[in-house]
């Protein structure tokens, strides 16, 4: 864990000193991140999606989970408040996830949204091509392997795949819209 993951843990425990520490760290972190992709909001409106932030971060604190980085936690609010200040002033505003990754990296481990987010996914399709997509994608079986499992052909097992990676990619589109 890291270092702002150390003060929140103590501050979610009730240590105001290190929540008055942690709040000291990130404040200057927004900001820059917030200067840098709200250039037309001004300095007082870009100081405002900072206070509003700050506000998010202090109401929604106990929503972070301990083993998770806080760093992708802290950056969803501030992609999410940058965006907002840009809608309340009838702008639109587009903020590639590309953009945050030099300013708040990621702690190493994995994402902890990964596997319930290509669940998801992958529930969408229908029971057939999901197991197929489970099997090769997920568990790395061959397309004979997984034709054996399933009474297929090989043959079938890779056309059935490419069509289930095909819809996949849809479904993933219409959902990042």
């Amino acid at each position: 864990m890291d270092d702002w993951g150390k003060l929140l843990t103590r501050a979610n425990a009730g240590d105001a000193r290190a929540y008055e520490q942690f709040l000291r760290a990130i404040a200057p972190v927004l900001r820059g991140i917030v200067r840098s992709r709200g250039a037309n909001l001004g300095e007082a409106g870009c100081e405002d999606v900072v206070q509003e932030i700050l506000l998010a971060v202090h109401l929604k604190r106990h929503t972070w989970q301990q083993d998770a980085p806080v760093r992708p936690w802290l950056y969803a609010i501030t992609r999410y408040k940058i965006a907002d200040a840009f809608r309340a002033r009838g702008q639109r505003v587009h903020l590639p996830l590309e953009d945050f990754v030099e300013d708040l990296p990621a702690d190493a481990g994995p994402c902890p949204t990964e596997a319930a987010d290509m669940a998801r996914m992958i529930g969408m399709l229908d029971a057939r091509a999901a197991e197929i997509v489970t099997m090769i994608g997920l568990k790395g079986a061959s397309a004979a392997e997984t034709g054996q499992a399933l009474s297929m052909s090989e043959g079938a097992v890779r056309v059935a795949l490419h069509r289930a990676l095909k819809t996949l990619a849809i479904l993933c589109e219409r959902h990042v819209k």
